[in-house]
Order: structure tokens, then sequence, then C-alpha cells
């Protein structure tokens, strides 16, 4: 290998909300007032709306009061459990005084009640100023009532949330919203892909929004953007993640080990997300078994993106995200991986099996690894695009999720 990594001790564990955060909405779901059977058929609804009939999808679906209801003793949860995760992926960061955070497209409080749960966690000293952007006047007034019942119950004093009513695709709403700047983080969470729905270029529309929110992001700040792990709406995203770097206005922290062109993009059939375990509350269980879910993992595309340079691990040819699953075949194993010189799919025969590249049986959709070297055979002049792992290949997983 290049250089020697040492490895990182990372756990797989499984995501799951704080006891603040189950506290609170085991108390929100007693104060709701649907009944269990048309809470489980709003949930299906929603679920259909966001997957399978996005065109009937719009912004004002969060002041129908089911669905309402729906999302936020279901899918906000969820939701707030896919943005911890990925607050606890950024960069370590020294927050001594005030952190400042834009919460772009809030609903209820998606990203605003993780953060201000990460933030008394792990900054309890710190005043936290989170600024609340969203369009419906309804889902803004429960991501308020709740902000105040997660204060009142873990007893947090310096935290402040400040509505801004309005569509940030608007000039007024967007110059508000920037008055509260330099953030030290940015959350657009499930937004990106409701951005300029109808225009006729929506990957340009969007590229020059995010652009106008990276201009008010702090030098050290990072802007977090989650999306559903829909080919369409990854696609979308990593479209405006190739404009984004190469107009140079941003670099990506995480997931990409590079800035080159998104290779899911190549062709049509690929996209990229994540996928990682956690384990729900009872709450939600109880829906998934009633609508037929199996929601064992949470799934999602998503992009931090910095302005310092910073990325999540030093880069070098050798090291590689894992970008699928583990496949199990007849014989050996496989999975693709991603990095600076594009995605390829390596594999390893069982019988190749070693102390050397045991790590290899380990490995996790995003998981960062490091590869001593990866064979190609050749056969009748042609060399398979397949990568293998021999018996004396090093393989180290440099960073677990």
């Amino acid at each position: 290998m290049s250089r020697a990594y040492t490895v990182a001790m990372y756990a797989h564990n499984s995501a799951a909300l704080s006891p603040l955060l189950q506290h609170v909405f085991s108390q929100v779901m007693a104060q709701e007032t649907l009944k269990a059977e048309s809470l489980v058929q709003a949930v299906a609804r929603l679920s259909h709306m966001f997957t399978k009939e996005r065109e009937t999808l719009h912004r004002s679906y969060l002041n129908d009061g089911d669905l309402a209801s729906a999302y936020l003793q279901y899918f906000l949860p969820v939701n707030l459990a896919k943005v911890t995760i990925l607050l606890e992926e950024l960069p370590v960061i020294d927050i001594v005084g005030r952190c400042s955070v834009l919460d772009v497209g809030s609903g209820p409080g998606t990203g605003s009640l993780a953060v201000l749960d990460w933030c008394h966690s792990r900054h309890p000293m710190a005043e936290l100023a989170v600024t609340a952007v969203d369009a419906s006047p309804t889902a803004l007034g429960q991501a308020q009532r709740l902000w105040q019942m997660v204060c009142q119950a873990g007893g947090i004093t310096r935290a402040r949330l400040e509505r801004c009513d309005g569509d940030i695709e608007r000039v007024a709403c967007f110059e508000k919203a920037r008055l509260n700047g330099p953030y030290d983080i940015i959350i657009v969470a499930n937004s990106v892909n409701e951005i300029a729905a109808d225009s006729q270029d929506p990957v340009a529309a969007r590229t020059q929004l995010l652009a106008g929110l990276l201009d008010v992001l702090a030098q050290h700040g990072t802007m977090m953007i989650v999306e559903p792990a829909l080919r369409e709406t990854s696609r979308d995203l990593y479209q405006v993640r190739d404009q984004l770097v190469q107009d140079g206005l941003c670099n990506v922290y995480s997931p990409c080990l590079h800035e080159q062109n998104c290779p899911a993009l190549m062709n049509h059939l690929d996209w990229c997300h994540e996928e990682r375990l956690w384990d729900p509350p009872a709450s939600i269980q109880a829906i998934d078994k009633a609508v037929g879910f199996i929601k064992d993992a949470l799934k999602f595309s998503y992009l931090l993106l910095r302005k310092d340079g910073k990325t999540i691990v030093n880069r070098q040819p050798d090291v590689y995200r894992v970008v699928s699953e583990l496949r199990v075949m007849k014989g050996e194993k496989r999975a693709w991986l991603c990095n600076e010189v594009g995605r390829r799919e390596v594999g390893r025969q069982d019988r190749l099996v070693s102390d050397l590249n045991a790590a290899f049986d380990q490995w996790q959709r995003g998981d960062i690894v490091q590869i001593g070297k990866i064979s190609h055979k050749e056969r009748h002049g042609k060399v398979s695009s397949l990568g293998r792992i021999e018996q004396d290949t090093a393989v180290q997983i440099v960073r677990s999720v």
C-alpha cells in the first residue's frame, strides 16, 4: 500500500433516536387525534405519493390534516434519524460560543429538531440559533411546538428557533433567510427534489439556489443535503453536485472520495444511495407492521458539502467507498466500489480467504476501505472488468458506517 492507515475502530451500529426525542414523540403520539386505522391509511397514502406517484406530490400536502398527522407521527422520526446519522459524520468542530443553523424546507422541524438534540448532547454549553424556512405555516407551527417540547423535556435553555415563513425560491424569503448568516450548518432535507419541480431545467434552478445558500455558509461550515433513495431524485441530486463542484463553489466532504463527475450518471440505470441499520421506536414498528413496511434500515442519498477542502478521509487511489451491498454468490462475494478512478466491481473467491483480506467479509454499503492491489484476469486477449482480491492482498476498513 502507498501509505498505511491506522484502522479506525468503528462498529456497524444501528441508528436510534435519543431517549429525549423518543420521549417527546411518545407525547406527540398521545396528543394526536387521528385514529389508528386512519393513521395507517394516511401513512400508506403518503408513502405512495413519495415513491410511486411523485407527480401528485405538492408542497401543500402538509396542510392536509390527516397527511400532516401521518408525517408527524411516522415520517418525521424516520427522516430525523437520517439527519442525526449525518450530523455524527460531520468533522469535529469546536463549538464554544454560538452555532448558527439554517434548516431549508424544514417541514415540522426535521433538521431543526435533529440539530437541537445533537447540539444538546455534544455541545451543551453552546448557544444554538436555528432559522427554519418553510412555505407551510402549519408545518412551521408544528416545528415550533415540537421545539418547545424538546427544550422543556431536556431542560434546554440556550437554544432559539426563528421561523421564516415563505418559499425559499422567492427572493424575499431567500434574502430574509440570509440575514442570520453566515451559518455553521445548512440542512436541506428532502427538499431539493421539490425545488423548481415544474421548471424546464430543474437541475440548473436547483444549482443556482444551492449556490446562493453556499454563499452564506461559513468558511468552516457544512451544507447537508438529504434526498430520498430513489433513482430519479438521486440522479438529479448528483447532477447538481457535479455542477456545483465544476463551478468551484464547494468540495465534497462525503460521501464521494473525489471531485470528478459522478460515475453513477454514466449509465441511466445506475444511482447511488446509502443504507444504514436502525432501531426504530415501537410506534414506528407498529405502523410498519400495519402498513406492511419492512424498515430495518434507513435508505437515503446525501451530500455533505464544504468550502475549505476538508474531506472525510485522506484521498488516494487505493481508498474506496463501498457503494453496494456485499453480494454473496456461488463460491465468492462481490461489491461495487467508487473513488477517483471511477466505479468498479471487485470480488474475492471463498477459496482465497486469508487473514490479510478477511476484512472484506465485513464490508457494508457506505464503508470506506483500502485495498493493497486489485487484479484483473486476462482471457483470450481480453482483460476482465471485474477486479479480484487475491489471497495475499491486504484489505482494511478505514471508516465504517
